[in-house]
């Protein structure tokens, strides 16, 4: 097997660990909060890296050496924001309309990059953009679609998504990718430590090991990621982001019996194809410049 397919089948493995992470999130959300679902996931993975950590003596040091404090706890407060929100809009939405709200965290990153990276987007970049945002009014406009307040944050967790995105660009120019995950576990196991004792259930033995499970599959799911990205590019992987769709509706099929309606494939349709647009000109596959 060639190194990228197995990059984009690594690609594919990750989305699908991070697809169970949140079926299993919905399925805990009638019994705990979100704020202690986050918490019991960081949990997960900060224990699993730690361990790591200890295996690994002589990397230790070099993987806490970090010239960047502040942005990493920075950085992992945004990932808590948005693992947070969507697991809130799990609550109460189907699993593949929550998916596809996230889905606009990218078209953000377009606009976001141009005051906070100083980047140049080009109009149709733009038009992409508000594609996408046409895609979600599809979805959660009142009277047809997700009349729901909690369809909104996805798209705010979308939001500190972007946000986390760009400071993992800042990031990369300094820090070594072991430093970034291990900050990220940690920072978000500190953050969500210090919100879940106003939302604290005690947890019971098969939710304990329900943390430890997600824990691990997300601690594989970033793992895949950093191997998949490795060993294939970018610009070959990001359309395989758009895979989470298939999961989530297989899944909230399954476990859940949710269906996705006519306004969340509509509104998916301009999500999809906006984001498929930007990669397509990414890669240069269209004639007319960014």
């Amino acid at each position: 097997m060639s190194g990228q397919r197995l990059g984009i089948l690594l690609f594919l493995a990750s989305i699908g660990f991070i697809t169970v992470v949140d079926t299993v999130a919905k399925y805990l959300t009638a019994e705990l909060h979100a704020v202690e679902l986050v918490w019991g996931y960081f949990l997960g993975i900060f224990l699993y890296l730690v361990s790591y950590v200890v295996f690994l003596r002589r990397q230790r040091r070099r993987m806490l050496r970090t010239r960047r404090p502040g942005l990493h706890v920075l950085r992992s407060g945004l990932l808590v924001a948005s693992i947070t929100t969507l697991f809130v809009g799990l609550t109460y939405l189907p699993i593949a309309d929550a998916t596809v709200i996230g889905f606009t965290a990218p078209l953000f990153i377009v606009a976001l990059s141009v005051p906070l990276l100083g980047e140049r987007v080009g109009p149709h970049r733009w038009i992409a953009v508000l594609l996408g945002l046409a895609g979600v009014v599809v979805i959660v406009r009142p009277g047809g679609g997700i009349a729901h307040w909690a369809a909104f944050m996805p798209l705010i967790g979308a939001v500190a998504f972007a946000l986390y995105q760009i400071a993992t660009r800042v990031l990369a120019r300094t820090e070594a990718t072991a430093t970034t995950l291990f900050y990220t576990a940690a920072g978000g196991f500190f953050w969500t430590s210090v919100l879940v004792p106003f939302f604290w259930t005690t947890p019971t033995p098969p939710q304990w090991l329900a943390f430890f499970f997600i824990g691990a599959l997300g601690a594989a799911a970033h793992l895949c990621l950093i191997r998949g990205f490795e060993l294939a590019q970018a610009s070959l992987l990001a359309p395989f982001n758009y895979s989470k769709l298939v999961w989530a509706a297989l899944l909230g099929y399954l476990v859940f019996g949710d269906w996705p309606s006519l306004n969340t494939l509509a509104g998916c349709a301009l999500i999809v194809g906006s984001g498929l647009y930007v990669i397509l000109r990414e890669r240069g596959t269209a004639p007319d410049g960014p």
